[in-house]
């Protein structure tokens, strides 16, 4: 067989082995300390139809076609009868935006999170990651307490936000106890920015719309207050695009009536698009003046969710 004949073959046995996503692994930082931890038995939790994206995946037809094809090439050409691992074959792996799994290195903040829940008092959610997590921070760069208590002071909010969280980490923790013991009016959902170094925009908005979801089957009387993900980086990181794709895709979450999206990403941003450092420092995190611009944004939408006034707003 020549070369040129090999090619198409070749190309079957490539392209599967490099296209195929990576193995289901929690990103961002803090989250070391062993393997990611998963549910025994629960496999990729659903996603609403509104956000289903058809991610390009091979039918198990394929699969097996691409296999037979690669078998061939090994048994026909003699480098490869030598040398086996010059080509591999790696069905591809699931979205593992919505894969339920938690870093190991987030336990201990998870098992606070439920020792919270099981109060059974908090009457709002604030649920995401570092971005969420820091609203408790009382001093520097990333204080968001004092704005908390300056505009959400008169409710019982949980803080669930874990730094370094995914939205695997997110159905994780709910499907393993944040999301029962409590019934909070009003849940405000951040997430998917530490998703964007592994996954594509269409896997994130599917693991937002999987976290939706989650959380109206976890608090079937909470109204959700889903925002947009914040901008991060400079106006040209191309990151931008990823996050504006994202975005566009779980707007269409928006029913007016359980779920409410919101983008105040702009809110954030000078008028060449970038982020200044007294609003997030280092181009990712809210400062002070960062958090109480998110809170003058949603200090409305959320009140009216709740159904009392914040503190500020009145």
């Amino acid at each position: 067989m020549t070369l040129r004949k090999l090619m198409p073959v070749v190309a079957i046995a490539v392209v599967v082995f490099v296209a195929a996503p990576p193995a289901v692994v929690a990103q961002g930082r803090g989250g070391g300390g062993g393997a990611p931890l998963t549910l025994p038995g629960v496999g990729p939790a659903d996603v609403p139809p509104a956000v289903a994206n058809p991610i390009p995946r091979p039918s198990p037809a394929e699969v097996e076609a691409a296999q037979r094809a690669l078998a061939r090439l090994v048994e026909t050409t003699d480098v490869l009868k030598k040398y086996p691992d010059l080509v591999a074959f790696r069905p591809p792996q699931p979205n593992s935006a919505i894969v339920p799994s938690l870093a190991a290195g987030f336990v201990t903040k998870h098992q606070a999170n439920l020792e919270v829940a099981k109060q059974g008092d908090a009457n709002v959610l604030f649920m995401g990651d570092s971005i969420t997590d820091f609203w408790r921070n009382a001093d520097g760069n990333y204080a968001g307490k004092p704005v908390l208590d300056k505009y959400f002071g008169q409710w019982k909010v949980a803080n669930f936000g874990i730094a370094g969280d995914t939205t695997q980490g997110v159905l994780y923790r709910l499907k393993n106890g944040e999301g029962k013991g409590f019934s909070p009016r009003a849940v405000m959902l951040m997430i998917g920015t530490n998703n964007t170094g592994r996954n594509s925009a269409a896997e994130i908005a599917e693991g937002i719309g999987a976290v939706v979801l989650e959380l109206q089957r976890d608090f079937p009387s909470a109204k959700i207050l889903l925002l947009g993900v914040f901008p991060r980086g400079r106006a040209a990181d191309p990151v931008r695009a990823t996050i504006a794709e994202i975005n566009k895709t779980i707007a269409k979450l928006h029913d007016g009536s359980r779920v409410h999206y919101l983008d105040i990403g702009n809110a954030f941003l000078d008028a060449d698009g970038n982020i200044p450092t007294d609003v997030m420092s280092d181009g990712l995190h809210p400062t002070t003046k960062g958090y109480e611009i998110w809170a003058k944004a949603v200090s409305e939408p959320l009140s009216a969710l709740v159904g009392t006034p914040s503190p500020a707003g009145r």
